[in-house]
């Protein structure tokens, strides 16, 4: 399998949530921030493209010719 068919929205999402809720403990080292920032940015990136891809798909359907 490829990474993008193993890339799994949901998965991402509740990791977002889960870096969020790191950082709002405000118990996070600098070094640790830096690696949860670049984390939480990079998912974002993947949704992001995830959800045009998905949108894009959605549009075909519909445009699609019989």
């Amino acid at each position: 399998m490829n990474k993008e068919t193993e890339f799994s929205y949901d998965k991402a999402v509740k990791r977002i949530e889960e870096i969020i809720t790191e950082l709002e403990a405000d118990e996070t080292s600098i070094d640790e921030l830096s690696k949860l920032v670049k984390e939480a940015s990079s998912l974002v990136k993947s949704c992001k493209g995830k959800l045009r891809m998905t949108e894009e798909e959605i549009s075909a359907a519909f445009t699609e010719e019989d």
